[in-house]
């Protein structure tokens, strides 16, 4: 029996309105030569109806369907049935360009040291985009190498989980999704790190991604952004901050308060915070004391920079390393 080179992992529950388009543009790749896992996760709308459709026209699609047991579990049932050594996660309600399978492909075949390959992304329909999107999108798409993803790593997932392909040695060995109280993909990103993946992402658009008000990303709590900062402090805290019991912060606004607290809540302190208001510098702040920018240190104690203000996070890279600060090491972009 000829084994598919690809699997294409999906999980699906209640998408009748967009599951047909995101199963065509499935059987539109160019590259032939993979096999659909859809995994029906408790629908109670036509969508299993579909996907039996589908499956009787095209012998690579495999339907299954299961109880509502949620996200997690119907991926790590469906990564068990998966027969091919690449893994492209996608999601019931987006499309994938035609040749998204046959690049992702050929460069996972051709740079056996990445682990997880994304593409860069376009929201739709795009009249709908609203500004903290197109910048979440921009912000993005602008990482495309091991380096750069690692770097942002903490500030939002880097990498839109639906256009990601992944090798299945690499999430087996972690032990696919866990249930956490922040995102799944997330969640997963940050302990391939920690396992020392590669990782990696085109520079053509090859996944357009649905916005509407039933999506997850929307709707689900463990993508709220207080469920990520939980998942950011879970992971620096035996990462980065694990040797250390103090840090800085950068920016004493509601972002700056809320990490303190999580960061308290993990033994870790904070000795100092750094602002650019005059009237603010100089004084104490939770018994540490408010410093200006021009007054940290050569050498300071890791800095969090949790300012979430439009334009800020460059702001303060570029003053970081006009000061010779190395990102990662002196100072990390939280938020």
């Amino acid at each position: 029996m000829n084994l598919p080179q690809i699997s294409v992992l999906i999980s699906v529950r209640n998408e009748e309105e967009y599951l047909l388009a995101a199963l065509n543009s499935v059987l539109r790749q160019s590259f032939q030569n993979w096999e659909l896992i859809a995994i029906d996760d408790g629908s109670t709308d036509g969508s299993f109806a579909i996907m039996e459709q589908m499956a009787k026209k095209d012998a690579r699609i495999r339907i299954f369907r299961r109880p509502a047991l949620g996200l997690v579990s119907a991926l790590n049932f469906g990564l068990t049935l998966c027969r091919a050594e690449l893994i492209a996660r996608f999601d019931g309600d987006d499309i994938c360009h035609p040749q998204r399978l046959a690049l992702q492909y050929v460069a996972m075949s051709q740079n056996p040291e990445i682990d997880v390959l994304g593409s860069r992304i376009r929201h739709f329909p795009r009249l709908r985009i609203r500004d903290g999107m197109l910048a979440y999108e921009n912000w993005q798409n602008a990482l495309l190498s091991h380096e750069q993803i690692m770097c942002n790593l903490f500030v939002e997932s880097p990498l839109a989980n639906p256009s990601v392909m992944i090798r299945k040695a690499m999430i087996d060995k972690i032990g696919g999704y866990h249930e956490r109280e922040w995102a799944e993909d997330y969640d997963l990103w940050f302990r391939m790190a920690e396992s020392s993946a590669q990782f990696a992402c085109l520079p053509q658009t090859l996944l357009f991604w649905r916005d509407h008000p039933q999506r997850m990303t929307r709707t689900a709590a463990n993508c709220s952004l207080g469920a990520l900062r939980l998942g950011k402090v879970h992971f620096l805290a035996r990462g980065p901050l694990a040797p250390k019991k103090m840090v800085w912060i950068w920016g004493i606004g509601p972002e700056g308060k809320k990490w303190r607290k999580l960061l308290l809540d993990n033994k870790i302190e904070v000795g100092g915070w750094i602002d650019v208001a005059s009237k603010k510098i100089g004084q104490s702040l939770h018994g540490a004391m408010v410093i200006g920018p021009e007054q940290i240190p050569a050498k300071p104690p890791m800095i969090l920079v949790c300012v979430a203000a439009k334009g800020a996070r460059q702001k303060i890279k570029n003053f970081c390393q006009a000061r010779k600060l190395t990102e990662g090491e002196d100072y990390l972009c939280v938020t």
